[in-house]
């Protein structure tokens, strides 16, 4: 089973998940999956249509924002109407990276929370943002 790693009370990403990881999402109180991985990056990988079918099979929500290399701010904006829309969000792509980074450029860009904020939550989660927010520590 795929760790699911909390950034937030709503909001946690995880590396690649199973199809058998969607129920322990459901299970767990997690009420939008959003994949930020494009189907056909590696061999073995899940597709998203797979995702979804096991998502809905249990009335779980299920989006499909790709992002491949760094966010574009639609992807970021995209994932924030996800969420807002959501009680609580697992999104993951291939290490939880790209899935961390999309949330943290719409974080930024809505200003609901400063660099600050979303680097010291980022690292608790064990992802280092500075590179990406730059000076803003």
């Amino acid at each position: 089973m795929t760790e699911f790693i909390r950034v937030t009370d709503n909001f946690s990403v995880a590396p690649q998940i199973a199809v058998e990881d969607v129920a322990k999402a459901a299970a767990e109180g997690y009420t939008l999956l959003i994949n930020n991985r494009p189907d056909g990056e590696a061999p073995g990988q899940p597709t998203h249509e797979e995702i979804q079918a096991a998502a809905t099979a249990i009335r779980l929500y299920c989006a499909h924002i790709p992002v491949i290399g760094a966010p574009t701010p639609r992807q970021a904006e995209a994932l924030q109407e996800a969420m807002a829309a959501n009680a609580r969000v697992l999104a993951f792509c291939r290490s939880g990276t790209r899935s961390i980074n999309t949330w943290a450029l719409g974080e930024a860009m809505s200003g609901s929370r400063s660099l600050v904020e979303i680097a010291e939550l980022a690292a608790a989660a064990g992802y280092d943002l500075s590179p990406l927010l730059g000076a803003g520590r």
